[in-house]
């Protein structure tokens, strides 16, 4: 023996001595021919079980190579893996001569392969089936040097598994063909959660050993796991096989089809239909010949076959040559061997009735030998087997779930299973540890036959169990043994009609966040939808509000490290049972130091959006419905064309379509099929049912195809496609033949979109060449233009508007366009424009649908928002905020009840459009001041119609609105001394009286009640125009108009006496106003833009302004002269943002050159060049005590100095960025000290608190929208404010300890 091998079993020798039974392994070792009959004698002399461990060790230290690899494979072969892993790296290398089979016929070196892969073990009885080993070999074999599929099918029972092993237990076919290796998976009946779970332990085993760190993530999505598999099988295990074992349905099967090399067993055999590559079969017939089916038996009672007793042949006859069956009779008669005729009475007794006759399962044989078996079991063992009734099929269960199940020590349970095991009533998966135990679907199907009647109080036995053993601690996510019941328990719960138990489970937050974090927010979805029915017997409102709270955050939930459930679910109304669990948690954690923000103005917020789906990664160019609402489809960038249920999001259908990104989708009026078209010039027609390609229509278009619609009726269906062609851009296709029915001609620029009438007559298209055009469908014939770009004067004479899309009213009267930011209806009759409607000047129409059955419009927009419009009177009548990104589509159901959007954030949003009718309320900007006053809280901001807001409270109640400014207000600020300022664009200053509103009104959700103030306030606000106002509310007082700045006023502040007002402008100056006299000193000198300023010493005698601009310098100005007292060059590029430390030694500045510099305020000289940011460096803060500084970069990275001597301290950033989001979500655009300077709060694309001292993050808050600008934050830090990108306002408030 190699020196190598023996230390190895030296250094092994008191483990394998304390756990190997010898007696187990020393019979494959005789048949290996390494142990002779005299050798198992004298070790089978020693008294003890370690006694004789021992002496085989001894024995086995004086053999050579071969005696090493027999004892290797002896312990795989009797489940002792953990300790085969002990030897595996130390496996000597065989001469030629050692390398021949060994008596069993797999080699050596095969055996290790086949067992890393997971392929089971040979079982202890096999019969050999040359004739299918050989042709199942022979179809491998073709896939030598090409990737495809090899299907073994037949009926359950077969065998089918079991050829698929014993077909790779071949050396030369391992090593001519798959020298990558051979992967194992057993997929079977499984829900997409489970395939997950099964995809996941797959990409595992293939990464042991791959990664030098070890920390990759498990995939959290079947297509991220689809994804990674793709890549470890192309790149690091080319031309290796996969065996997927046990494949049920079609979804389960293109997850996998990843252009590799696979062995699939089924009951199916047109699986394959639905993936691409080479395709190959086998059939395993349904059961043994007669000759098979005896040999079994005698290798069962150690016989020959030919002298076994003469009702051997009835029996074989009684099983109908199932393996399975005949398994279960041999395995009888192997403990009693002269039953022969009492079994045979036993299978011809038929004592129990055919389950499911029209199954392909002969239930008959399997009744009378499952009932055989059980009459052999201990009474007491036939009631614990009796539990496993409820057990469901393809799912395996680990030892402990039964050990809670039976109130049974773990040992006690695992003997009683290996006596199942023996007597072939169960079945076990060695491949790993812990073991896992499942049955055969026939064998329950025959117990659940037999106990029918105590199958509830069965699914009730396991539910209590549950409770008494985890009555204090749930179960723990990070035990694997525990998955089960995380997976299973509400099943049960269910099934044991335990309504109240599965309220209290389902409607817990500890069993939301458990569950989520270990199996995805989609699992629990399903949950709450399949038993939806159960639940809403004890409260419907409460079902919906924990499922609304899933489907919201589903995007959120995906993330890695995974958010803090307690604190997305304060973010639900206060109404919600979710937030109501939530807050109370929150407060005894808050108890024991944690951090918790209670978002306390959410009330005013309605939910719109009723699910948030994030269905592919990439862009989503357009999702439909179908024309039953109960499905919805979606395409984009990622090539794939997607199927889910509206309901839940559910995903019922993948297929990778097109090479190119997919463009859009249309379903077939009775729902049968969908066709996708593609920027690779291809339509295509696919079956829904069975997922595959129909026809494929790929030689007419030239360029990329922008749409595709059917008829809307079946009376005689169409499929209409349009392009970026020159000529003949519109096509309509009979779905039934390969080549266009017609091609309509009239544009001469790229056809964007296409629909038919409601009665199918007329095609709309709509083009680049700035038209409308009607085609009659019959004829083909062009029957009206409507030339949109006539309505755009100003247009370029040489560019037309490109009219985007059409749609028409539910009565066909009039058809509806979009080009540029204005949605036109037209009537069909007179061609005459009757109403024209305007959207946002910054945005562009993407997009618009007329619902079927009312006057909205849905219009989506290129600034984020979908608009609701009423297209008989012209009217707005609600904005759909929600979206980060671009909308590109919008659609009613056909029932008009739904809307959905898509958008590039990669989200479907889903809104129910009765309550988005209703809701209109404004957005507001994210420029805005807060005023902290004792505890009361100020907020002034103007909204999306340029109106001034000033709320109070701390729900932000509206005290206050203005009537729409003719000029956009860009910036805000309120008198510390009770006085609010407004900038506009002009440059003019004037005083005298502006029309304010001070109201009681009704927006929306909610009523808003007029405050009483105990004082005026002031208030400035720069506009765009240049123009600086002063006013006084709640009178609405102009107080005074501030004329100066030629350009936008960016920022504006009071100093603390109330009458100074200096603002800063795009003009590049700084302005210093006695605003009541109108006295002005004008600080001029930068030679780019001025976005802000830092008032210094403000309360002194000779106050001092700092400014900064995009011209790299900083200046300090004396605020009585206005002469300038230092001009810095600070930077080479854009200085974006600087602060002054409170004991006003030192001020930074950051810039675009990726540094910040720390300078003094003495000197005037640099301090610290901190190096190390790689972006923009946008932000920074001193810490209150000077001692430490905060700079945030566009990056989202947060880095924290020494003020002492410039030193890094921490970097407050996450390790690795989430496949959803960077560092932060985007910029770190503002940062916050605690007073007693140990936390830390940024904004970017959410809200983060971090600990200064250690740099982690303590908390996150994940606003709706993105893209934070400022945050205000009360002087005890417990208050903090901002708003989103989508004009969203977040008063948070710190949770504070409190309850029992």
């Amino acid at each position: 023996m190699e020196e190598r091998a023996r230390s190895c079993l030296l250094r092994s020798r008191a483990t394998l001595e304390q756990d190997i039974k010898a007696r187990n392994l020393m019979d494959h070792m005789i048949s290996d021919g390494v142990l002779t009959n005299d050798e198992e004698d004298r070790i089978d002399s020693k008294g003890t079980r370690k006694e004789k461990a021992a002496a085989l060790l001894e024995l086995l230290l004086r053999k050579d190579n071969r005696a090493y690899i027999s004892f290797y494979n002896a312990l795989i072969r009797e489940s002792y893996g953990d300790l085969a892993n002990l030897l595996h790296n130390d496996i000597p290398v065989l001469s030629p001569e050692g390398e021949k089979s060994f008596a069993d016929g797999v080699s050596s070196a095969v055996q290790v392969i086949l067992s890393e892969g997971g392929v089971p073990q040979r079982p202890v009885v096999f019969v050999s089936r040359p004739t299918l080993l050989n042709l199942i070999r022979d179809k491998l074999k073709q896939l030598r040097d090409t990737p495809g599929w090899v299907t073994v099918f037949g009926m359950a029972g077969s065998g089918k598994s079991v050829m698929a092993a014993e077909a790779v237990r071949d050396h030369a076919l391992i090593k001519e063909c798959f020298p990558g290796g051979v992967h194992w998976l057993s997929v079977g009946q499984c829900e997409r959660a489970d395939l997950l779970v099964r995809m996941q332990s797959l990409c595992f085993r293939l990464e042991q050993g791959q990664s030098s760190d070890g920390t990759q993530r498990a995939p959290s999505s079947v297509e991220e796991a689809k994804e990674r598999l793709r890549f470890l099988m192309l790149r690091r295990f080319p031309r290796s096989l996969l065996i997927l074992d046990d494949v049920w349905d079609t979804s389960a099967l293109r997850s996998f089809d990843i252009h590799c090399r696979v062995l699939l067993t089924t009951r199916n055999r047109s699986l394959t239909d639905s993936v691409s590559g080479k395709k190959c079969e086998v059939q395993v017939e349904n059961g043994l010949n007669e000759e098979k089916a005896m040999e079994i038996l005698a290798l069962y009672v150690n016989g020959n076959a030919q002298k076994l007793p003469e009702q051997a042949r009835s029996i074989v006859g009684e099983c109908k040559g199932s393996p399975l069956v005949v398994s279960l009779i041999g395995a009888l008669l192997r403990e009693f061997p002269d039953r022969w005729d009492y079994y045979l009475r036993q299978l011809q007794k038929k004592q129990f009735k055919r389950i499911r006759k029209s199954s392909s399962y002969d239930y008959e044989a399997l009744d009378q030998a499952m009932d055989a078996s059980l009459q052999v079991l201990k009474p007491e063992h036939r009631d614990l087997y009796r539990d496993l009734s409820i057990m469901q099929k393809d799912v395996k269960v680990p030892a402990k779930v039964l050990s809670v199940l039976w109130d049974l020590e773990i040992e006690e349970v695992e003997d009683v299973l290996q006596e199942f095991v023996n007597k072939s009533l169960l079945f076990r998966d060695c491949n790993k540890r812990p073991y896992l135990y499942y049955l055969h679907d026939l064998q329950l199907d025959f117990l659940a036959e037999q106990n029918r009647t105590e199958i509830t109080e069965l699914h009730k036995k396991m539910v209590h169990r549950y409770q008494q053993f985890y009555n204090k601690n749930a179960p723990s996510p990070e035990d694997k043994d525990c998955l089960f019941w995380y997976r299973f328990l509400p099943y049960h719960m269910a099934k044991a009609g335990l309504s109240k138990e599965l309220y209290s489970l389902m409607f817990s937050l500890e069993w939301v966040q458990d569950k989520t974090q270990i199996m995805g927010s989609a699992h629990l979805i399903n949950d709450y939808v399949e038993y939806g029915e159960v639940l809403d017997k004890e409260n419907s409102e409460v079902r919906l509000q924990f499922q609304e709270f899933l489907s919201l955050n589903s995007h959120q939930l995906e993330q890695r490290p995974f958010p803090d459930v307690v604190q997305l679910a304060l973010s639900q109304p206060n109404c919600s049972e979710v937030y109501k669990q939530a807050l109370m948690q929150a407060q005894q954690r808050a108890r024991r130091g944690q951090l918790y923000f209670d978002w306390v103005n959410n009330n005013s917020m309605d939910s719109l959006s009723r699910l948030v789906m994030n269905p592919q990664q990439g862009s989503i160019y357009y999702a439909c419905f179908s024309r039953d609402g109960s499905k919805i489809a979606s395409c984009g960038t990622n090539k794939n064309l997607r199927v889910f249920k509206t309901t839940s999001g559910e995903k019922l259908l993948e297929i990778d379509a097109h090479v190119d990104d997919v463009l859009c989708c249309a379903f077939s009026p009775d729902d049968r099929y969908i066709a996708t078209c593609s920027s690779d010039r291809k339509v295509k027609l696919w079956n829904i049912e069975r997922g595959i390609l129909t026809r494929e229509f790929d030689v007419e278009h030239d360029e990329q195809i922008n749409h595709c619609q059917f008829t809307n009726t079946g009376h005689r269906v169409l499929l209409a496609t349009c392009s970026n062609d020159k000529i003949g851009n519109t096509k309509l296709w009979n779905p039934n033949k390969q080549s266009s029915q017609n091609t309509l001609f009239g544009h001469v620029e790229p056809v964007n979109h296409c629909c038919f009438s409601p009665d199918d007559a007329y095609l709309a298209t709509s083009s680049s060449d700035g038209t409308l055009k009607l085609f009659e469908v019959a004829s083909a014939n062009k029957w009206k233009t409507i030339k949109v770009f006539n309505f755009f004067p100003e247009s370029d004479d040489e560019i037309n508007p490109i009219v985007k899309c059409s749609t028409w009213s539910a009565d066909g009267s009039r058809i509806i366009c979009a080009a540029k930011n204005t949605v036109f209806v037209f009537d069909i009759a007179t061609s005459e424009m009757l109403l024209e409607m305007k959207t946002s000047r910054l945005s562009t129409v993407q997009y618009c649908h007329a619902c079927p059955n009312s006057s909205l419009l849905a219009v989506a927009l290129s600034h984020y928002t979908v608009e609701l419009w009423n297209f008989e009177t012209s009217k707005k009548t609600a904005e759909c905020n929600g979206h980060l990104s671009w909308v590109h589509c919008v659609q009613f159901s056909p029932d008009g009840s739904l809307l959905l959007s898509s958008s590039d954030d990669q989200t479907i949003r889903l809104w129910e459009t009765e309550k988005v009718h209703t809701s209109s309320a404004a957005a507001l900007k994210r420029d805005f001041d807060v005023l902290f006053s004792q505890n009361d809280i100020t907020i002034v901001t103007a909204d999306s119609q340029n109106r001034l807001q000033v709320r109070t409270g701390s729900e932000g109640a509206v005290l206050f609105e203005s009537d729409t400014f003719p000029s956009r207000i860009r910036c805000t600020c309120i008198s510390r001394c009770a006085h609010v300022a407004m900038g506009t664009e002009d440059g003019g200053v004037q005083t005298g009286s502006v029309k304010v509103r001070q109201f009681l009104k009704n927006i929306a959700w909610r009523t808003l009640q007029l405050l009483a103030l105990k004082r005026d306030f002031v208030l400035a606000l720069g506009l765009e125009t240049g123009t600086v106002q002063v006013l006084e509310v709640p009178s609405g007082n102009l107080l005074a108009t501030l004329s100066g700045h030629t350009r936008t006023v960016h920022h504006c502040q009071f100093t603390d006496d109330g009458q100074t007002l200096i603002t800063s402008s795009e003009d590049a100056t700084v302005r210093v106003w006695k605003w009541r006299t109108g006295e002005c000193l004008v600080l001029e000198g930068h030679k780019e833009p001025v976005r802000k300023f830092h008032l210094l010493n403000s309360s002194s005698s000779s106050p001092h302004v700092l400014s900064w601009s995009f011209d790299g310098t900083v200046k300090v100005w004396d605020l009585n002269s206005g002469q300038k007292l230092q001009d810095i060059t600070c930077h080479k590029g854009a200085v974006l943002s600087c602060d002054v430390s409170s004991d006003k030694r030192l001020f930074v500045s950051t810039s675009a050159d990726t540094t910040a510099k720390v300078w003094s305020s003495v000197s005037w000289e640099m301090a610290f060049l901190l190096k190390g940011h790689k972006d923009c460096v946008r932000s920074c803060r001193f810490s209150w005590d000077s001692k430490r500084l905060a700079t945030g970069d566009d990056n989202g990275e947060i880095r924290l100095w020494s003020m002492i001597d410039g030193s890094l301290l921490k970097i407050c950033s996450r390790d690795t960025k989430d496949s959803m989001d960077s560092l932060h979500g985007g910029w770190v655009t503002a940062l916050h000290f605690s007073p007693d300077n140990r936390v830390l709060v940024s904004t970017g694309g959410y809200i983060k608190w971090w600990s200064v001292e250690t740099g982690e993050a303590l908390q996150t808050f994940y606003t709706m929208g993105a893209s934070l600008k400022h945050i205000h934050v009360s002087p005890d830090f417990s208050t903090f404010i901002t708003i989103d990108s989508i004009g969203i306002l977040y008063i948070l408030k710190k949770v504070e300890g409190g309850g029992a």
